[in-house]
């Protein structure tokens, strides 16, 4: 079997490469037992360039705010390829706090985050409960963020398959034994049932497992790690929403957010848990979830509780994304977007097809290719 080009992980950042190669004419084929069931499906599909900015990570803003942008038009253009509403809303998100402690530890974030340029405001306890009345009367105040969306990634998923598919993509419902590579090149690579698919680029995009990939020099291969995510998911009438916009919350040190969808789902997430690749669900991890998603919307204990999972997120040393070539010419990574896999997927989509189009990759993307963890 022979593909110009083969993604290997079929995961929101793998489909979205694949989607946009094809779209370049190139024969494309993704390889993966089940695509978009992995991360993917138990992400909340926040788009939060604002709320997600962490120190040491100033870096990581301006990929951030170009991946943000990118989100309508790439939303647009899928939901007109496979005609399937991806859930984007355009709502904002409201970070806030429940104590006096949680709202010093809120201020310092802010101020960090207008040292940034970033666009964020400072709201009072009555100004939060304005804009979002189910909030229990007990926080003491927040910051108001415009530029924060959100999207269903189920959808996504779902739609970039559809879309991939009407492209020309094709998929191999196998795992990756390994990648083949002859005197300095990628050559494609071997099924888990013994099988071989031919490409002169392979496309490494499996996420938390992009560092278990035999057959490449261990000087390419990506340094990234599973972070384990539990994460919830509730039932609520879509005529009466607990909440409007995504809400970010600080519950005595402890972080959560509530992320609501118009179809009546509510997900609550996320832990953050150095575990391997472990998946469990664990009672605790629920619990934590649970309580501290209560404290902050009292009318999160009346709802029907539908979903508790797991994903693992592609964590690098340095917490941002590994994308573009390697030492092995025609082996691109497009790998370790940890936290940020949804927001990055149209940026990082563009960059893989501009890479393979035109060898070189746009500047915001450039800095973040594996030589920087290597040196």
């Amino acid at each position: 079997m022979t593909a110009s080009v083969v993604v290997v992980g079929g995961g929101i950042i793998g489909l979205a490469v694949a989607w946009r190669l094809a779209q370049t004419d190139r024969a494309v084929t993704v390889v993966d037992p089940a695509p978009g069931t992995a991360a993917s499906h138990a992400s909340a599909g926040m788009l939060c360039p604002v709320n997600e900015v962490r120190y040491g990570e100033e870096g990581l803003v301006a990929l951030h705010l170009a991946a943000y942008e990118r989100w309508p038009a790439f939303a647009a253009q899928l939901e007109a390829a496979s005609g399937t509403d991806v859930g984007l809303r355009c709502d904002g998100a409201l970070a806030v706090a429940l104590d006096d402690d949680d709202l010093r530890a809120l201020e310092q974030v802010r101020r960090f985050q207008e040292e940034l340029g970033l666009p964020v405001r400072r709201l009072r306890s009555r100004d939060c409960r304005e804009l979002e009345p189910m909030l229990a009367p007990r926080v003491r105040g927040g910051v108001s963020v415009e530029r924060e969306s959100s999207v269903d990634p189920r959808r996504v998923c779902a739609a970039l398959t559809v879309a991939g598919r009407a492209a020309g993509v094709s998929f191999v419902d196998r795992h990756l034994a390994e990648v083949v590579v002859r005197a300095g090149r990628v050559c494609g690579v071997v099924l888990d049932d013994g099988g071989e698919l031919c490409g002169d680029t392979v496309v490494l995009a499996l996420g938390a497992w992009s560092a278990t990939v035999r057959g490449l020099p261990a000087e390419v291969v990506p340094p990234v790690r599973p972070v384990k995510g539990q994460i919830l998911r509730l039932r609520f009438d879509p005529s009466s929403p607990p909440l409007t916009r995504t809400v970010h919350g600080l519950v005595r040190g402890r972080s959560v957010y509530l992320v609501p969808r118009a179809d009546g789902e509510l997900v609550v997430g996320a832990t953050v848990e150095e575990r391997g690749f472990d998946t469990s669900v664990t009672a605790g991890g629920v619990h934590e979830l649970l309580e501290a998603a209560i404290e902050l919307v009292p009318v999160v204990a009346e709802l029907e509780l539908l979903e508790a999972g797991a994903g693992l997120r592609p964590g690098s040393v340095d917490n941002a994304p590994v994308i573009g070539p390697t030492a092995v010419e025609g082996l691109l990574l497009a790998t370790g977007h940890h936290r940020n896999g949804v927001l990055l997927a149209p940026l990082t989509a563009d960059a893989v097809a501009s890479l393979v189009t035109s060898g070189a990759l746009p500047d915001e993307v450039a800095p973040f290719g594996i030589g920087r963890l290597r040196r």
